[in-house]
Formats: C-alpha cells, sequence, structure tokens
C-alpha cells in the first residue's frame, strides 16, 4: 500500500472517531510510576483506551501483542489469566484489568478530573460506531512479523487522534517492538506542532526522527526481518 492510501485510511479513522485523543482533557494526580498496555492496534477496544490514555496525558509502556506474536501475549495470559486485549497494569495501584470500559473508568477516577466524557463511554451504539471506526485501516498492523528484539524500549511522542501517529504504532505493533508511548495531544507540555510523530531509538544512539515516513523506514531497516508483504 502506498504512503499516501495509508495516510488517507488512518484520517478516515480518526474522522469516524470525532477526533477522540486529539486533544488534553482538564487533569487530576500524575502516575509515580508509567502504566503498562498489553493491546494491538486494529483492536477497536484498544482504541478507545488510546484514547482515554491521549487525552489524560499519560506515559504508557506498551507492550504490543499482534496475531502470531510470542513476545509479550504469554504475559498477559499469566498475569490476567486469559488471551484478551487490551490489558492493563497499572503498578501505581496493583491494578490489573481487561474491559476497556473499566480500563477508560478507572485512568479518569485515578487521572482525570470529574467524569468519563460521554464520547468515551461504553453502550450499545458508542461500541458499534467504535468498531465501525476501524473501517479506515482494516486490520492493519494486527499480524506479526518477523523483527530483531530491541536491546531498550523505543520511545515514541505522538497521540491517538494523528493519523501518521497511527501509521507508527501500526508497524511498532506488526514487528513486535516495544516502546514508551508519551502521549503528546494538543494541549499537553509534550505537544511541539509539526515535530510530530516523533520517535527516540536508544539503540541506535539516540536517534531521533520525525514524521511516519522515515520512522517507518527506520523501523524497517533496523529490526524487519524480511520485506513487508
Amino acid at each position: 500500500m502506498s504512503p499516501g492510501r495509508g495516510l488517507a485510511g488512518a484520517r478516515l479513522t480518526t474522522w469516524l472517531r470525532g477526533g477522540l485523543g486529539g486533544a488534553v482533557v482538564p487533569l487530576g494526580p500524575r502516575p509515580v510510576e508509567p502504566l503498562v498496555l498489553y493491546e494491538f492496534e486494529a483492536c477497536p477496544f484498544c482504541r478507545r483506551v488510546r484514547e482515554a490514555i491521549s487525552a489524560l496525558d499519560l506515559i504508557v509502556r506498551v507492550r504490543p501483542c499482534p496475531k502470531g506474536g510470542t513476545r509479550f501475549r504469554e504475559e498477559v495470559e499469566g498475569r490476567g489469566g486469559r488471551l484478551q486485549f487490551p490489558f492493563l497494569v497499572d503498578p501505581n495501584t496493583g491494578d490489573a484489568m481487561y474491559e476497556s470500559s473499566e480500563i477508560v473508568a478507572h485512568l479518569f477516577a485515578r487521572y482525570g478530573r470529574g467524569p468519563v466524557p460521554r464520547s468515551m463511554r461504553g453502550g450499545v451504539l458508542r461500541t458499534l460506531a467504535l468498531v465501525a471506526s476501524g473501517l479506515g485501516r482494516g486490520v492493519a498492523g494486527s499480524r506479526v512479523r518477523a523483527s530483531r528484539v530491541p536491546a531498550e524500549p523505543l520511545e515514541l511522542h505522538a497521540f491517538e487522534a494523528s493519523p501518521a501517529g497511527r501509521l507508527v504504532r501500526e508497524r511498532l505493533c506488526e514487528l513486535e517492538l516495544p516502546y514508551v508511548l508519551m502521549s503528546a495531544a494538543p494541549g499537553s507540555a509534550r505537544h511541539r506542532a509539526g515535530s510530530l510523530p516523533r520517535l527516540i531509538d536508544p539503540n541506535h544512539a539516540g536517534l531521533e526522527l520525525v514524521g511516519a515516513d522515515p520512522i517507518t523506514r527506520h523501523l524497517e531497516q533496523g529490526y524487519a526481518l524480511g520485506a513487508r508483504p
């Protein structure tokens, strides 16, 4: 798929979600330790959690779990008792949970100020709209590809409503590369217009790249084993 077509599909997903995860909401206390999220990019319920993470300006350790993956899926089953996504571990409270609505409620109760926004709540119609939003990119990024294991997690500055950020997360997911997500939606101190998504790779002398094309090219050259189908 050409980069142009990929970006168009990513924009469609953002449009179908009404730009959720595209701005920071009033914030509560900040977590002392980063949260840990096991997920895969094409999962609509994972998307709901990522939207809340961006809105709450959280730093999260992401452990991608694409279909066929072997690096982190066993951790989910071992810690939670079943293989289901998303799965969030909050080391600050000792909580570990699966259901997206439960995760979002936990995040807003602990790290937000005020109730969960109506647009981020569960319910039949909202869930149908959530699932339909996947039409933009389909199953992109959901199936594992062989890759080198990085010595250190990568660092991604991005936010959920960014179409370019979505393309980078898809590649990180299919290559099963762990990373620290530094949420950077508008309203965040980390938001730098024109400089997102931004990837910092500590495994390559702190290499810093901006933009979906340079980042995905680096991930292919630095970590992928074999050409992308």
